[in-house]
């Protein structure tokens, strides 16, 4: 099957303002995203998919695709959906929606997210790691529970799953699932969840996530032996990312 990968970007961030354009060492943040996925061979095209002029320079600058989208879409995967609409982008079967501040992207989740739909067993995909329970308190990490199938039950800020009992702790504590904010679709469920009306869970919690799952579309979820994964929201995060740059290059020295 073929894959289209897409690389929303959305210049209006308001914790990190312009983060698409800010530097990672020394390249803006969507260029090296781009270069990222580009590295990992797992798409058959990547587009960066953006509301501004800037952005689109500075990614055709460095020779990526790029496509202008409409700037009232209210998140990433209706940004992705205008560009699968494209009729050049007919023939691809899966489309991919890569968070544009994840420039050290994993190859087991997107390799995950992309397996799940690929292989017919999901309509969507997505992956989680193993997360420890002090994440549980963090409202600005996702956590995912699972059935046993594999598909998501339900994302939440919220400490999901909750601990009724302390004998159940050990039990509890090997749930524990941090979301990984990568996803996978085919095309015609792409199309089915950028048709829903923003559901009320959504509106509450935040997670657009929410909108298919309220609507009984299953997603199935990857679940990787890996660290969780680092995006970058604050000036704090991109410090932190330009230095795990430097350590990066100065190992291929």
């Amino acid at each position: 099957m073929t894959t289209l990968a897409v690389i929303p970007a959305r210049l209006g961030a308001t914790r990190l303002p312009r983060k698409p354009l800010r530097l990672l060492g020394g390249a803006p943040l969507i260029v090296r995203v781009w270069e990222r996925l580009a590295a990992l061979a797992l798409a058959d095209r990547i587009v960066v998919a953006t509301d501004s002029d800037d952005v689109a320079r500075a990614a055709r600058d460095a020779g990526a695709e790029c496509h202008l989208t409409d700037p009232r879409h209210p998140s990433g995967t209706d940004r992705v959906a205008e560009v699968a609409r494209h009729p050049e982008f007919a023939r691809y079967d899966v489309i991919v929606n890569v968070q544009g501040d994840e420039p050290f992207l994993s190859a087991e989740a997107t390799r995950g997210a992309i397996g799940l739909v690929a292989s017919g067993a999901y309509p969507l995909g997505t992956a989680a790691v193993p997360a420890p329970p002090t994440v549980l308190d963090a409202p600005d990490v996702v956590k995912v529970v699972r059935a046993d199938d594999g598909r998501a039950l339900y994302f939440s800020r919220a400490g999901i799953p909750f601990l009724r009992d302390e004998a159940d702790r050990p039990e509890r504590d090997a749930m524990i699932l941090q979301h990984v904010g990568i996803y996978a679709y085919t095309r015609s469920a792409l199309a089915r969840w950028v048709a829903l009306p923003p559901h009320p869970l959504e509106r509450v919690e935040r997670l657009e996530q929410l909108r298919p799952l309220a609507a009984g579309i299953a997603m199935g979820v990857a679940v990787l032996d890996e660290a969780a994964p680092s995006g970058i929201d604050t000036e704090e995060d991109l410090r932190l990312a330009n230095d795990r740059w430097t350590t990066l290059m100065s190992g291929r020295v």
